[in-house]
């Protein structure tokens, strides 16, 4: 196994670790490329390794998903939730397509700004972790539609490397009445538009710059992060039930501590 395909390898991997829980793992690939030395040209390994975890997250809902389709045009709880959904991930589209410049070139480029964020992020989940909190939300596709616009409001913070994604979502939605299940899966479903829609920008705006050239380590990452991400989404939701965030604080701040203390170190 060569360096090149083992780094692939164990991208992918950390890929599908950190897409669903709320460690940022844009803030981690981030940080794996800048210590290993790598960067795929176009950022095409980047941007096709993740469409691995969006891919097993419909896999395992995938029976939702199609009942939801099949229900619209009856049901108007299904229209309800498709609504929320769409509602939720509509500010990310605006922000998105607004400051991807400036989070692509000038974010993106500074890994003291990702570990600060890891560690403030910790901060802020151990705090709402440890609330007395009254859910009034118990089921992902019962939220009203103001709480999910609200969330998805907060997803926007996420566009600073290092916050991550699920972290804003499951932190809004905790914050708004969700209990800690339902504040995961609703991330989760949030996440699929969210991604697929960053994928296919990513890809057009990226078109000219895209490399191909290494199939197979991009194959080998997407692979393994497809894998590892359907086993992470399908233990969340009991672990989160039992046990709350507290571990994801703490894992962030660790993290991002060792980053600085590294990078102060000159590595």
């Amino acid at each position: 196994m060569t360096d090149t395909t083992l780094i692939s390898l164990l991208l992918g991997i950390l890929e599908g670790l950190t897409e669903f829980i709320p460690v940022s793992s844009t803030g981690h690939l981030l940080l794996a490329g800048h210590f290993l030395g790598f960067q795929s040209a176009g950022k095409t390994f980047e941007v096709v390794i993740q469409l691995g975890a969006v891919l097993a997250l419909i896999i395992l809902y995938a029976g939702k998903i199609v009942q939801t389709v099949v229900d619209l045009p009856s049901d108007p709880k299904a229209r309800r939730f498709a609504g929320s959904v769409l509602l939720a991930f509509l500010p990310a589209v605006v922000v998105g397509v607004l400051a991807r410049d400036l989070i692509k070139e000038v974010l993106f480029e500074s890994p003291r700004l990702i570990a600060t964020m890891l560690i403030l992020g910790g901060v802020v989940l151990l705090a709402v972790d440890r609330m007395t909190l009254r859910p009034r939300y118990h089921e992902a596709d019962g939220l009203p539609l103001k709480v999910a616009f609200g969330i998805g409001l907060i997803q926007c913070l996420a566009m600073i490397p290092g916050v991550s994604r699920s972290g804003a979502t499951i932190v809004g939605a905790l914050a708004l009445g969700a209990d800690k299940r339902t504040a995961a899966e609703f991330s989760f479903f949030l996440s699929i538009p969210t991604m697929a829609g960053a994928f296919g920008y990513d890809l057009y705006k990226n078109r000219d710059l895209l490399d191909w050239s290494a199939m197979g380590e991009i194959a080998l990452g997407f692979a393994a992060a497809f894998v590892t991400a359907m086993l992470v989404a399908r233990w969340l939701l009991g672990y989160v039930s039992r046990k709350g965030y507290a571990v994801f604080g703490w894992w962030r701040i660790i993290v991002g501590t060792v980053v600085l203390a590294a990078l102060w170190a000159g590595f």
